[in-house]
């Protein structure tokens, strides 16, 4: 089955308050997973890749479907761009979280892509993501 994900880190003062949205669809664009959490104190970068590494583990470790190709949307520029290989990973903490991706990815049995989508067309993501912040314990 393929799968689409939209993914969204928020952190409001980057730092600052963080949190992450996940929405999971299946081929007829029917949402079956959704997913946030309060991260505490972080960058908006790190919050991409925490939403990023939670999404690849839901799908991974789900026993509720199995998922042949992974399809994540983002409105990271710069997270797509890094998994893609389209530019280094410089910063020391963003390098630990691509890491743990990548290692994420490397035990997973789906195929995976992921696509830079602009920020209008991830709204569902951003709204949970921003619902997580605005009622963090």
């Amino acid at each position: 089955m393929k799968l689409t994900a939209f993914t969204d880190g928020a952190s409001r003062g980057n730092p600052g308050d963080a949190a992450i949205g996940i929405v999971i669809k299946d081929e007829n664009g029917t949402t079956i997973q959704s997913h946030k959490r309060f991260l505490g104190t972080t960058t908006n970068n790190v919050a991409e890749y925490t939403a990023l590494l939670e999404c690849v583990e839901l799908v991974r470790d789900s026993e509720t479907f199995r998922c042949s190709v992974l399809v994540v949307q983002t409105d990271s520029e710069l997270m797509a761009r890094q998994m893609n290989g389209q530019y280094k990973v410089k910063d020391p903490g963003l390098k630990v979280m691509h890491q743990k991706v990548k290692a994420a990815l490397g035990s997973s049995l789906f195929k995976f892509l992921i696509s830079h989508i602009p920020r209008s067309q991830n709204a569902e993501a951003d709204a949970l993501a921003n619902e997580a912040i605005d009622t963090k314990p």
